[in-house]
């Protein structure tokens, strides 16, 4: 079972939490009652959608994280699950952004128009880090 599976699977479990076709159309999306929350892009990388106030509360913390990516503008940030731990983070700021998007007022932002899909090359931490 990839990290992806593995993460998918805990996050169905959740009740706040439905599955479906990502709106981008690759994969598959882990959706609120209100918007689509988690996109499950390949084994490895997920975007998931954070809103932009979130974004900026916790800027440094995700900038910080080498399984973090950020794309200036955008409301979502892709995670790259390299580990066990990556999975571990991405539950976390899972409940995060559940969290924002019930307190986010429908006018706060319109819904984003696509994830960070095709606008993020992830390299692997190894070659990243220049080793």
């Amino acid at each position: 079972m990839t990290l992806a599976q593995r993460a998918l699977e805990r996050l169905q479990a959740w009740p706040d939490l439905m599955a479906g076709p990502a709106s981008c159309g690759t994969g598959r999306a882990l959706r609120s009652a209100r918007d689509e929350i988690v996109h499950f892009h390949s084994t490895r990388d997920v975007d998931l959608h954070l809103t932009r106030r979130a974004i900026q509360r916790i800027h440094y913390d995700l900038a910080g994280s080498s399984a973090i990516h950020l794309v200036p503008g955008s409301c979502w940030v892709t995670v790259h699950l390299d580990c066990s731990a990556d999975v571990d983070l991405l539950l976390g700021l899972v409940s995060i952004a559940l969290k924002a998007h019930q307190s986010r007022p429908a006018s706060d932002e319109p819904l984003p128009a696509r994830c960070n899909f095709h606008r993020v090359t992830v390299l692997p931490r190894d070659v990243a880090a220049g080793g």
